[in-house]
């Protein structure tokens, strides 16, 4: 019984150390990646998750095409990738960088969160309005 507790508190040790979310959250965009890899957006009758705000307004989201962008971007399609959702195209980078930044201050046993004050928030937030409209209004 006294083993079952070690590993117990081992086991809650791991996943509270700083490494713990990004790895997980690198290892669930690798399943995810190699998933998509093989399976093009582009055709219907695949599992894919579909976007539940065009389920239910019928209108693009900020994010809609961003599973066609990264299909696209994986299979050297930039161009394709651009016309799938420009906005998300661009943000990808630094998003990228982020997550990058958030494993390497974990493994190094960091705990790290990006912060974001009042007017980086409006900031995304009016970015993402205003890229919603224009793809619904423009077309």
């Amino acid at each position: 019984m006294a083993d079952a507790g070690r590993l117990s508190a081992r086991c809650s040790a791991a996943l509270r150390h700083p490494a713990a979310a990004p790895l997980a959250t690198l290892a669930a965009g690798a399943a995810g990646s190699a998933y998509l890899y093989g399976t093009d957006p582009h055709e219907s009758g695949h599992w894919l998750p579909r976007c539940p705000f065009r389920l239910v307004t019928g209108l693009l989201c900020p994010a809609c095409g961003g599973t066609r962008m990264v299909y696209d971007l994986m299979h050297g399609h930039l161009a394709q990738a651009w016309l799938d959702n420009r906005v998300l195209l661009l943000a990808s980078p630094p998003a990228l960088a982020l997550l990058a930044r958030w494993a390497w201050e974990g493994l190094r046993g960091r705990a790290w969160r990006p912060r974001l004050g009042t007017r980086g928030v409006a900031g995304v937030l009016g970015i993402a309005v205003a890229w919603t409209v224009l793809r619904n209004v423009v077309g």
